[in-house]
This record gives C-alpha cells, sequence and structure tokens, in this order.
C-alpha cells in the first residue's frame, strides 16, 4: 500500500509540480491549500497573485484535477492570526524587523499541516520549496542547499524541528527553477507559466507600515525624531513602524547625500540616522536557537560557520560560540550589511543548515 503524503498546495508551479513528481514516484498524493483569510480579505490579495488569495485556491483546484489527486481547502485562520499576522505586528511596534514567512513556515505550513496529515493517516508533508532534507552521520535532519543557489530556500526553513524535518518531502530541490516549469508544461499543468510571489502575501498593497499601523490600533507608536550620529536633531520621522535598519529610501530627510537608518529606539520613537560605513558591523548575538545539524554548542567553544543574515544573501565565514542558555555570538570575518534586530541569522556547515536564530542586537 502506497504511503499517503499531503502536499501544501500554493497555487504556484512549485508545489503543483511537487505535487506531480511525488505521484510519479508512487506516493498516494493529497493536495490541500491553507486557507488563512476570509474570503473577503482573500480578494483584496489578488494583485499580488501570493498563496493567501482566492486565485490561488482556484489554481490548486485546477492542478489537482489535471494531476488526478483528491485536493482540500483547510481553514487556519487562528493559528495564522497568533503565529504570523500577531508576531509581525508586536515585532515591528518593538522596533525590530520580523520575517513572517519564517513563522508561517514553522507554525502553519509545518506544525499545523503536520498535525492534519497525521489525522488522515498521512505519513509526510511535502512543499515545493527549494530545499532538501538530508540524515547526517550522527543521525539528525538537516535542511541542505537546493541544487541551485539562485532559488535556494534554505534560510527560511531553519526553525523546522527534527519531527517535522523526519515526516517532510521535498522534491523541488532537486531540480532548477526551468526544469520545474518545463515539466509542469509537459504535463500540461495551467500554472507552469505563473509568476512566482515575491512579497509578503498578506500585504496586498507592501504598505508594511500601514498594515502594522491598522493591526495595532491605539498602540500604534508615537512619531519620534530623526538623530544624526553626531547627535543632530534632524526633524520628526513617521514613527519607527515605518522603517528598518539599513533603509534608505522614502527617508525625506535633505542631507545632500544618502543616509541610512541605523538604529530604532521604541522607547522614545527616535530613529538614528548614519553613514553607509555605520551600517556595517561583524558582530552580532541572536537568541530563540533551534539547533539542526547538531543537538547543541558547547558553550564557550568556538565553532567555524558561514552564515547569512537576510534571504538571498551569499553566506560569509563566521565564528560562533555560545554565550548563555539561549544566546549565541556571530563574528564575520568581513563586515555584513545591515545587522538587522528581528531577522534571522542562519548559520551553514557545508551545504546544511548547522544552526539559526533570531538577531537580537548588533555587536
Amino acid at each position: 500500500m502506497a504511503e499517503r503524503v499531503v502536499v501544501g498546495m500554493s497555487g504556484g508551479v512549485d508545489s503543483s509540480v511537487a505535487a506531480l513528481l511525488l505521484k510519479e514516484q508512487g506516493y498516494e498524493v493529497v493536495g490541500v491549500t491553507m486557507q488563512v483569510w476570509d474570503a473577503a480579505c482573500s480578494l483584496q490579495m489578488e494583485r499580488e497573485g501570493g498563496c493567501c488569495g482566492q486565485s490561488a485556491v482556484e489554481d490548486a483546484r485546477r492542478v489537482c484535477d489535471v494531476i488526478g489527486i483528491p485536493y482540500y481547502v483547510i481553514g487556519f485562520r487562528d493559528i495564522f492570526q497568533k503565529k504570523v499576522i500577531d508576531y509581525f505586528v508586536e515585532e515591528y511596534l518593538k522596533g525590530r524587523t520580523p520575517n513572517p514567512c519564517i513563522a508561517c513556515n514553522r507554525y502553519v505550513k509545518w506544525e499545523a499541516l503536520l498535525q492534519k496529515a497525521e489525522e488522515i493517516g498521512a505519513s509526510y508533508i511535502a512543499t515545493g520549496h527549494y530545499a532538501r532534507i538530508e540524515r547526517l552521520p550522527n543521525g539528525r535532519f538537516s535542511v541542505r542547499n537546493s541544487v541551485t543557489a539562485k532559488k535556494d530556500q534554505t534560510y527560511a526553513l531553519y526553525r523546522l524541528t527534527q519531527d517535522e524535518l523526519a515526516h517532510t518531502l521535498m522534491p523541488v530541490g532537486d531540480y532548477h527553477k526551468e526544469e520545474i516549469r518545463r515539466i509542469a508544461r509537459e504535463n500540461h499543468l495551467p500554472v507552469a507559466n505563473k509568476p512566482d510571489s515575491e512579497e509578503i502575501c498578506f500585504v496586498a498593497d507592501d504598505d508594511y507600515a500601514g498594515f502594522v499601523d491598522r493591526q495595532a490600533g491605539e498602540r500604534v507608536p508615537k512619531p519620534g525624531r530623526f538623530i544624526y550620529r553626531d547627535g543632530r536633531d534632524l526633524g520628526p520621522n513617521k514613527g519607527i513602524t515605518h522603517y528598518t535598519v539599513g533603509q534608505r529610501k522614502r527617508l525625506g530627510i535633505a542631507m545632500g547625500h544618502p543616509v541610512f537608518v541605523t538604529g530604532l529606539d521604541p522607547e522614545t520613537g527616535n530613529v538614528f540616522i548614519g553613514e553607509n560605513e555605520d551600517v556595517f558591523g561583524r558582530e552580532l548575538t541572536l537568541r530563540g536557537i533551534n539547533y539542526m545539524a547538531v543537538p547543541d554548542l558547547p558553550e564557550g567553544v568556538q565553532v567555524r560557520a558561514e552564515g547569512k543574515i537576510r534571504y538571498g544573501m551569499k553566506a560569509a565565514a563566521c565564528t560562533l560560540e555560545k554565550i548563555g542558555e539561549d544566546e549565541i555570538k556571530a563574528v564575520f570575518d568581513a563586515p555584513v550589511r545591515a545587522i538587522t534586530p528581528g531577522q534571522g541569522a542562519v548559520f551553514y556547515e557545508g551545504d546544511h543548515i548547522l544552526l539559526g536564530g533570531s538577531i537580537e542586537k548588533k555587536v
């Protein structure tokens, strides 16, 4: 009897081909779209074509009809609101820059979906991520880079647990994007040429600050001041939810040359401004550690690795040292740009994830 696998269907070409590949490999495949918004909100997202819109459901349904597999839409609104939206808003209110895709992967696309999959007797869940899962010689599971660095999505998967990895399949990680589209065309999948969604799916107009302010209501931070690196007051800002470390555009400051956000103070509402060189740093601390390739790091021992502090960044050489129960210090060999509190920091050993965490501060 074939093992059952539940495939998270976003309505895009990657998850569609993932379902097709798994069926060809002999699995009993069930397609599922995770509905995280009500119908009215979903319609507002159609312009962006993200994985939360109503069109995603229709596209996924058509794909499943072509492949010949059952398809279901399951509501995950409550968990999405609590683990993704509320987290997203709270981080911005604290002057931090969140990564909601990482939270969504951990709590919605994996934890919640895996629970549903187990309820219907499925052995695995699967997604269309460009990544691979490998069991290492020490017995632990780790996320491994896909065959294509151009589309590699391992950074956003660093929070997955050992149990989740043990019950996950990622067939797309063995292919290049061009191959995935070719497979879709050859099998007449209706999403073969559908563009990729690049933005945060639940912010339909790309106005993060406006979304946060609407969600926060009366808790919206009051505007503070722009403070230059020499202490000069450069005038009022719009409020810390409008800015992130490293930002250059849309500051509204006439300095005669480009300046950058170097820090945010949620207590005063002040936004600190500096020059390009002020945005770079070598050291950071991270918390909320998720160990992947190893169960822990021995305290006080320095470990070499390569790290990313944002999606799309090329991994850079660094040294890790555990300095507390849930705190690691990372020192990069060369300065890296925009160490941003709240963002994920992911560290690799070779082509697989060693560990990751949330950036606490620039040291």
